[in-house]
């Protein structure tokens, strides 16, 4: 079998400009030129699918060193690195899984007492080929989190799940809400337990994989999330196993797309929209713009959203957003040049794009705007 990473290799560059990629809804975008090689912040296989080196020795020591259920101090996750270290508390446990394993988490809290009605929560979900603590390095969530106020929870997916860490989002049991959707709603309910959380202002989003693993979370379980944030992510409802999920990542779901949607509208009737972020590289090969294409389609549908949306561009990328009267229900982000990594995160981690737009910055700006009620 031809390696996961050779053939994402050998894709043709996706990339049309921004007007286009609204367009490409139902229709992949045309390619524009081949590259023989991306960047080395993306050039690994993409964190969705594809094989790649399993954790660092030591993390996976310090994720098995959490023996009970009460979160203890772990180590600052830029430990030997050059980026700035949020000064609140970071500490870490695990829950059980339905098998007798452990998930390991890891738990971001400000360095300020919580308001009374307690502190608004991110769930981070990481790719393939990242842990936990690496996903939060990497992307510097805690630096904005300790400047708003917000707790972070970065789950971690199992090696004995997946060789690479990958959350399954392709997998029809896990898009239905199984696999290991009920592990990760058990964590986030263990730390809603243990500390003042604000219920009413829980986000989920992530990466690649993670970014899908955030979509199945968000729409089987819309009345515990108020948003969502998805960067680089796959496309909802699609993809069967590890190899189909690569055609999901090439060329999108096709019609599958608005059926999945559909679908979502029929298993909950009273399905209250999810606002969504959704930041993309038009530069992507590995998981390509057409995939947030079908995404915007699929939350216009979710959230019953009609009408032209509003375009604001900026100096390396362009905002696409719309409306239900003045609340802002879905912000779609295209940056141009980005590959598969995280905007404006720490280039000395793989996934990782330095400049600017900043992502974190982006998404935990566009949970301000949500709560439950």
């Amino acid at each position: 079998m031809v390696k996961t990473g050779k053939l994402l290799r050998s894709l043709i560059r996706a990339g049309t400009r921004t007007a286009k990629l609204i367009a490409a809804a139902t229709t992949p975008p045309k390619p524009v030129r081949k590259r023989a090689a991306a960047k080395p912040h993306a050039k690994t296989p993409c964190p969705a699918t594809a094989p790649g080196a399993a954790a660092p020795r030591a993390a996976a020591s310090r994720a098995a060193a959490a023996r009970t259920a009460t979160p203890r101090p772990a180590a600052s996750v830029a430990a030997g690195a050059r980026t700035a270290v949020a000064p609140g508390k970071w500490l870490s446990s695990h829950v059980p899984t339905a098998a007798g394993q452990r998930m390991n988490y890891w738990l971001y809290l400000p360095d300020h007492p919580a308001q009374p009605e307690g502190r608004p929560l991110i769930v981070m979900l990481h790719g393939c080929r990242q842990t936990a603590t690496q996903f939060a390095q990497g992307t510097r969530m805690n630096l904005w989190a300790e400047k708003k106020g917000y707790a972070v929870l970065y789950p971690q997916q199992l090696l004995s799940h997946h060789a690479h860490r990958c959350w399954k989002w392709y997998e029809r049991a896990t898009q239905d809400g199984g696999g290991d959707v009920p592990t990760i709603v058990g964590i986030i309910h263990q730390v809603m337990t243990q500390y003042p959380i604000d219920r009413r202002r829980v986000y989920v989003a992530g990466i690649s994989a993670g970014a899908g693993m955030a979509n199945i979370l968000a729409l089987n379980h819309p009345g515990l999330f108020a948003a969502v944030g998805l960067h680089s992510g796959p496309v909802f409802g699609a993809g069967q196993n590890t190899l189909t999920a690569i055609g999901v990542m090439r060329h999108g779901a096709g019609l599958r797309a608005d059926g999945a949607a559909h679908d979502i509208l029929q298993r909950q009737p009273p399905f209250p929209g999810m606002p969504a972020i959704l930041i993309q590289g038009l530069a992507d090969t590995v998981v390509r713009p057409i995939n947030q294409a079908q995404l915007m389609r699929q939350s216009l549908l979710l959230n019953r959203l009609s009408g032209p949306a509003k375009i604001t561009q900026k100096a390396r990328s362009s905002l696409h957003d719309f409306y239900v009267g003045r609340k802002l229900m879905l912000r779609a982000v295209q940056i141009e040049q980005l590959e598969h990594a995280w905007s404006g995160g720490d280039p000395a981690l793989p996934f990782n794009a330095k400049g600017s737009p900043d992502a974190s910055r982006m998404m935990v700006e566009f949970f301000g705007r949500h709560r439950r009620s």
